[in-house]
């Protein structure tokens, strides 16, 4: 943005730029005068640094992580068409490809909805990274309700939650198989908050799935809405309140359709979690136990929405890897 009103186009390319514990991608800190910007900047294989400099201007002043390199594939970013839209999504590949091998393949949701997957340096220890290391294709879909293609994109889940954004996903599936060495029958799914509900919401929808682990997801809107602390951010995306409308609630909660669920799946949740409570996985896992279907839940203590202890966000990586191991067996050690 210049500085008069006008638009100025400073950087374009496939990374991510952040300001100083902002948490929020594609944004910068402004000096006083406006002059200079200060930005983070990283991609997945460009080191997090910190950058200075007149817009469009910017030098790296720092070098810290100069010495990291990339323990995961290559990433390239994929689009496919759903319906009349263009879907963006980017592709981690295994570490080590070899001709003639198929590899599986892990669906990563992003939460929010309105969220997006931006390139990012992924540490060795994430889930992504080990994941690749593991021989696994992680898809990092950015379905309708995502930021980034308008606001008549972002709002296209608006009273949809759940249908469209698979619709997204599963194009991106197809896509991916067509193109790339992935075995169709092994293929995962996983996120976190909306993500976590995008992973019951797709195994109550679909069976292409073989294993899932739902991280703090929400499996019934309805009683959702009087459980978490952050209800009003529901009224936008359903219209209405709850109880205003409980049939729009109803038709996006994966409990409603939850007798069609086959898939394994593994369940994450924080003690005090307020936004995503744990009474919304414990119903979703006291339903899959009831139906004879494979699963485990594990609530952390202490921890709230976002899991911060290092030796649970541990936990929570070796589980979900060891999960995704389990059903649908990649080779070891990669």
């Amino acid at each position: 943005m210049g500085w008069d009103g006008g638009v100025t186009r400073l950087w374009a390319g496939a990374e991510r730029i952040t300001a100083a514990g902002s948490g929020a991608a594609l944004c910068v800190s402004a000096s006083r005068d406006q002059a200079t910007l200060a930005l983070v900047r990283q991609s997945f294989r460009e080191q997090p640094e910190i950058w200075f400099g007149a817009p469009g201007q910017w030098r790296a002043v720092t070098d810290g992580n100069r010495g990291l390199q990339p323990k995961w594939g290559q990433t390239e970013s994929l689009h496919w068409k759903s319906d009349d839209f263009e879907i963006q999504g980017w592709l981690l590949a295994p570490r080590t490809l070899e001709p003639g091998r198929r590899h599986p393949l892990i669906v990563l949701v992003h939460g929010g909805p309105s969220s997006a997957f931006t390139p990012r340096w992924l540490g060795a220890d994430s889930l992504t990274a080990t994941l690749s290391r593991r021989g696994y294709f992680i898809l990092m879909p950015n379905p309708r309700g995502s930021f980034g293609r308008g606001e008549r994109f972002t709002r296209a889940n608006v009273k949809d939650l759940g249908y469209g954004d698979l619709r997204d996903i599963l194009r991106g599936i197809d896509e991916v198989a067509r193109t790339r060495p992935v075995d169709e029958q092994r293929l995962g799914i996983t996120g976190f908050s909306y993500g976590g509900y995008m992973t019951m919401w797709a195994v109550t929808q679909t069976g292409r799935f073989r294993a899932a682990a739902a991280g703090a997801g929400v499996s019934n809107w309805q009683s959702n809405y009087g459980q978490n602390g952050i209800d009003q951010w529901m009224i936008p995306f359903f219209g209405a309140t709850a109880y205003d409308d409980p049939a729009t609630y109803a038709r996006s909660s994966p409990i409603t359709f939850i007798k069609q669920a086959k898939t394994p799946t593994l369940i994450l949740v924080g003690e005090r979690d307020v936004e995503c409570p744990v009474p919304q996985s414990q119903e979703f896992y006291h339903a899959m136990k009831t139906l004879g279907v494979a699963t485990q839940m594990v609530v952390y203590p202490g921890e709230g929405h976002m899991i911060s202890r290092p030796d649970h966000r541990r936990d929570m990586v070796e589980r979900t890897v060891g999960w995704f191991d389990r059903y649908l067996g990649p080779e070891q050690g990669r």
